[in-house]
């Protein structure tokens, strides 16, 4: 049995539907900035027991990050970020004027830290960012909003990966300012191409809609009040991401079956950690994340897994940090972060679909345990002599 890294799942009567509205669309003439953006956007807000003017769709989770940092005037500052993250959130900072600050993170979230942020922290900070990465909201958000209030400093969530995720009960969107969600393919809900912005706040929300059609005072004037961009989404994505939305509830318990059942059948391994999920956190499962034994090597383990049991491994979370990254080596100033250099070399992803079957699942675990073991069984001399250790 193949199973792939990822998969997009709309079904038959998915696919209908969209078809339908977006032949309706192209008969309305309306094709941005109409009823389907309208009711994704409370729609959404919905899911996650926010208030239906709290949410803003966007052209990407990229932009709706922009677009935050552009109206909590970050400009000229510095905005912490996790190392450890997509480059699109360090993109965002630059863009909207502010110079990044890479943090490092903790080892059992793969997230920003109080302490993490405390030693980044300095007179010139606007702004922290704090990334749920895999879908996991780290236990400890509430004291890191705590911190960022007492020093006057705005705490953003980047949500990309977090949709319908929770802690203690509270839904990812509702433990900053704001947060971005992203609707790109691969996510757990996807328009095609896409993002969100919830939050609480009344006035970052209609500044929000200000910068993502152009800066203008309002949809039908030529009348231009902030340097914005054309961040706007399409009534067709839309409308696609309204209908995929329908499935987030059964996608989430369907990837939480599935991590479980990867869980139970991993434990024995003693060349794999998964990443436990904390109490009071109730994860999307949007990566299913687990650390690999020191000196293991990855590439090879990846390859493996690939050559002799064709499966592919889901795309790391990340495989190399920020302040390693050539384009962002200006920000970096020579800073070493030890734990997000060895997570983002040590760690894989076992692959996660919303509708993955349990023969998948199970086919993953017998040949993960069978690469495992034929690493602890090589020595010098066997099937792993070639990696690197």
């Amino acid at each position: 049995m193949s199973v792939q890294a990822a998969r997009v799942v709309f079904t038959e009567s998915d696919r209908a539907e969209i078809a339908s509205a977006v032949a309706d669309i192209l008969a309305s003439g309306m094709l941005t900035l109409g009823p389907y953006t309208r009711a994704f956007e409370e729609t959404f807000a919905a899911a996650h027991d926010a208030n239906s003017d709290s949410a803003v769709a966007t052209a990407s989770g990229t932009a709706a990050l922009e677009i935050i940092l552009r109206a909590l005037n970050v400009a000229g500052r510095e905005v912490i970020v996790p190392a450890n993250t997509f480059y699109a959130t360090a993109a965002a900072v630059i863009s909207a004027g502010a110079r990044p600050v890479f943090a490092d993170v903790d080892q059992a979230t793969f997230a920003l830290s109080p302490g993490s942020v405390a030693a980044a922290l300095g007179p010139d900070t606007a702004a922290v960012v704090v990334v749920h990465i895999g879908g996991l909201i780290t236990p400890e958000i509430d004291e890191l909003a705590a911190l960022c209030e007492s020093r006057g400093v705005e705490l953003v969530e980047d949500a990309a990966h977090a949709h319908g995720a929770t802690f203690g009960g509270r839904y990812a969107g509702s433990f900053g300012v704001a947060a971005a969600f992203s609707f790109y393919p691969t996510k757990i809900v996807t328009s095609g191409e896409g993002g969100m912005i919830l939050t609480s706040s009344a006035e970052l929300a209609d500044e929000a809609r200000i910068y993502r059609d152009q800066g203008k005072g309002s949809f039908g004037a030529n009348h231009h009040v902030r340097h914005g961009y054309a961040w706007r989404m399409s009534e067709q994505n839309a409308a696609t991401g309204l209908v995929h939305l329908r499935a987030l509830a059964s996608a989430v318990r369907r990837r939480r079956s599935v991590a479980a059942r990867y869980t139970a059948g991993l434990t024995s391994l003693a060349a794999l950690r998964p990443l436990t999920e904390p109490a009071g956190c109730r994860s999307n499962f949007y990566k299913y994340i687990a650390v690999l034994t020191p000196g293991l090597d990855r590439a090879w383990f990846r390859d493996e897994l690939a050559t002799r049991h064709d499966v592919r491994l889901s795309g790391e979370v990340y495989d190399l940090p920020l302040h390693l990254q050539p384009i962002l080596e200006e920000y970096a100033l020579g800073r070493s972060l030890p734990v997000a250099e060895e997570m983002c070399a040590r760690h894989i992803c076992l692959p996660v679909h919303s509708d993955m079957t349990d023969e998948e699942v199970d086919e993953v675990l017998a040949a993960v345990t069978d690469v495992a073991g034929a690493d602890a069984g090589a020595g010098d001399g066997g099937a792993c002599a070639g990696a690197s250790r």
